[in-house]
């Protein structure tokens, strides 16, 4: 079992860090690194190719997140370390190995991992997110909704001490992502959501 754990956690950082956004840039002839806000995700995508790239990278990252946590229980993990892996796909996608330890900010990625780890958890966070991103325009703001509506619901629902821990992990880590987007949304000059990079 301790082989099968680790032998997760190394597939889940290595599926994580598959750089859907570096690739359908590239056969764009662009090199998604040095273009609009340098990440490797979905948003940037969408802004320097257009919403069809970015819907496609959206669907490509959140799918890492739940292949991993499916991949965990599938190797007979418990369902704590299953959810770890998720965590670890979302490290590859912003570290990835492949991008010299960068990428982009785990925010599909992450979403995935949630809708694999407790769908009701997940709908609600989907939901929330595409509401405030709808209301605000802002993707950042609708990603950090996002991750505190994890938390909050998992904990309303009365959730295992793990989940609702491992889901407080996911939200910080999505914090730390977007902290330069905090400053910017505080300062009042963060793009809008379709807004060209």
């Amino acid at each position: 079992m301790i082989l099968h754990t680790l032998l997760a956690l190394v597939l889940s950082y290595l599926l994580g860090a598959l750089p859907a956004a570096a690739w359908i840039a590239r056969s764009r002839g662009i090199d998604i690194r040095t273009v609009g806000s340098g990440n490797a995700g979905a948003t940037n995508v969408q802004r320097t190719l257009g919403w069809g790239p970015g819907l496609g990278v959206a669907l490509f990252d959140a799918a890492k997140g739940a292949a991993a946590v499916l991949l965990a229980r599938w190797l007979g993990l418990l369902p704590e370390w299953a959810a770890v892996c998720g965590i670890m796909a979302m490290l590859g996608h912003n570290y990835s190995v492949f991008l010299g330890f960068k990428g982009g900010k785990g925010v599909a990625t992450s979403l995935g991992t949630i809708v694999a780890i407790d769908p009701l958890v997940g709908a609600c966070v989907l939901v929330l997110g595409i509401f405030t991103v709808t209301v605000t325009r802002y993707v950042s703001a609708g990603s950090l909704i996002g991750g505190a509506v994890a938390v909050t619901t998992a904990a309303a629902l009365g959730r295992p001490a793990w989940e609702v821990l491992l889901l407080l992990a996911l939200c910080g880590l999505v914090v730390w992502q977007h902290r330069t987007n905090i400053e910017r949304l505080q300062a009042g000059t963060e793009r809008h959501i379709g807004k060209k990079g």
